[in-house]
C-alpha cells in the first residue's frame, strides 16, 4: 500500500500544539507502517530528526505559506497514494479518496474575539472543507466530535475519536516519587511558584490567571509568584497591559518560548499549573502537568474534563475568585494537594502516543 503522509508542520523548530501532536503521531506510525510503502512530505528546509525504516522515504517539497495545498495537490497529482494523512487540519484540493485528516478542535466558532477576522475565514473555510473532502475525519476528542457534526455536518459515520498520546520524561513514577515531589524545589525562580504553559494569548485566558494571582496575593498575602511561558499570541498587547497594572506585577515572570527541557525544568519545580482556559481541543499540557506531579487548576468547557478526568479542581473561566480559591487550596491543602496528585500520576497513564498511533494506521488502512 503507498501511504503518503503530510509532515509539513511535523518538523519546524518550536514546535506548539499541533505541531508537536504531527511530530509525535509520525514518529509513533514507524512500527506500524513496516511493510507499506510511505512517502513523508516535508518543507524543503526541514530536517526529520529520528530515524525512518527503508520504506519511509523523505519527499522534500517547496510550500509557500499561502500556495502550500495547490503545491500538494501538484505533488499528489504527479506521485499518486492509495491513503494519504493530514495530522494538521488541511487537505489539499486534490487528494486521494482514501485521506484521513485529524481536526483537533474549533475554537475559532467558540471564543471568535480570540482570532482575527481573517483567521477565522480562514480556519473555517479549511477545516470545514477538509471535514468535507476527507473520507474519514479524526477528532481528538468526543467534544470536537460534537462541535464538528454540530457546526459542519459531518457524518458520525465518518469521524472516529482518537486521543492524544503522551509520553514525556518521568519523575520517578511511584508512590515514593509521588509523595517526594508535593515538596517542590525552587528552580531559578527564588521563590514557590504558579504555573501556566501555553501561547499568550486571549483564548488561554491568561488575563483571568493574571486576575486571580491578584486575588490570591491580595488576599492570602502568600509568597508566590506567577510564570508564564510561551509564545507571545493574538490579544498579547492587552494581557501585557493587565500584566502592567497588577499590583504584583514585579512577582508576575515572563519566559518567553520554552525549549522541552527548560519547560520539563519549570514544571517540576511548580506549586501549582494553572489553565483555565476558554477553550481546548485536547489540553495536553494538563498532561504534562500531572506527568510532572504537578496538581492542575482548569476549567470545565470543551474537551478538558475528557482530558483531566478527576485529577483537576475546576473552575468557571469567567469567575476568578474560583480559580483563585482554588489555587489557594493547592498550596495551603497538603491532603489536597496529594490527592490530586496522585489522581493526575493515575489519569496521565490513559495516554499514549503508541496507542494514537496504532488506531491512526488502522484507519489508514480502512
Amino acid at each position: 500500500m503507498k501511504i503518503g503522509i503530510d509532515g509539513s508542520r511535523a518538523f519546524i523548530k518550536r514546535r506548539t500544539g499541533i505541531e508537536e501532536y504531527s511530530y509525535q503521531v509520525i514518529k509513533h506510525l514507524r512500527p506500524w507502517l513496516k511493510e507499506d510503502e510511505v512517502s513523508l512530505y516535508v518543507r524543503h528546509n526541514q530536517e526529520v530528526d529520528f530515524d525512518l525504516p527503508d520504506n519511509w522515504k523523505v519527499k522534500k517539497l517547496w510550500l509557500p505559506y499561502f500556495s502550500s495545498q495547490l503545491r500538494f495537490s501538484l505533488e499528489l497529482l504527479l506521485h499518486s497514494c492509495d491513503a494519504f494523512f493530514v495530522p494538521a487540519h488541511t487537505v489539499p484540493p486534490i487528494h486521494p479518496k482514501n485521506t484521513t485528516v485529524v481536526v483537533h478542535g474549533l475554537e475559532y466558532e467558540f471564543h471568535p474575539k480570540a482570532y482575527s477576522r481573517w483567521a477565522r475565514f480562514y480556519m473555517r473555510t479549511v477545516i470545514k472543507n477538509s471535514c468535507k473532502w476527507a473520507s474519514r475525519v479524526v477528532c481528538v476528542s468526543e467534544n470536537t466530535k460534537r462541535d464538528v457534526m454540530r457546526l459542519y455536518g459531518t457524518s458520525q459515520e465518518k469521524i472516529r475519536v482518537i486521543y492524544e498520546g503522551y509520553s514525556g520524561k518521568t519523575a520517578g513514577h511511584s508512590e515514593a516519587g509521588i509523595l517526594g515531589h508535593v515538596e517542590k524545589e525552587k528552580c531559578d525562580i527564588g521563590a514557590p511558584y504558579f504555573l501556566f504553559i501555553g501561547r499568550i494569548e486571549e483564548r488561554k485566558n491568561v488575563k483571568g490567571i493574571v486576575e486571580a494571582f491578584d486575588i490570591v496575593k491580595e488576599k492570602y498575602g502568600v509568597a508566590h509568584k506567577l510564570v508564564l511561558a510561551g509564545k507571545p499570541g493574538y490579544g498579547y498587547g492587552e494581557i501585557k497591559e493587565r500584566i502592567g497594572i497588577s499590583k504584583f506585577k514585579n512577582d508576575i515572570v515572563e519566559m518567553g518560548y520554552v525549549s522541552d527541557e527548560e519547560k520539563w525544568e519549570i514544571l517540576r519545580c511548580a506549586d501549582v499549573f494553572v489553565f483555565p482556559t476558554f477553550y481546548e481541543g485536547f489540553g495536553l499540557p494538563i498532561l504534562e502537568a500531572q506527568n510532572a506531579f504537578v496538581p492542575v487548576v482548569t476549567s470545565k468547557v470543551s474537551s478538558v474534563p475528557e482530558v483531566a478526568g478527576d485529577a483537576a479542581l475546576y473552575a468557571d473561566p469567567k469567575d476568578h475568585r474560583s480559580i483563585a480559591e482554588n489555587m489557594y487550596v493547592l498550596i495551603s491543602n497538603r491532603n489536597a494537594k496529594e490527592d490530586i496528585v496522585r489522581r493526575g500520576f493515575e489519569n496521565v497513564k490513559r495516554f499514549s502516543w503508541a496507542d494514537c498511533a496504532k488506531e491512526i494506521a488502522g484507519v489508514l488502512r480502512g
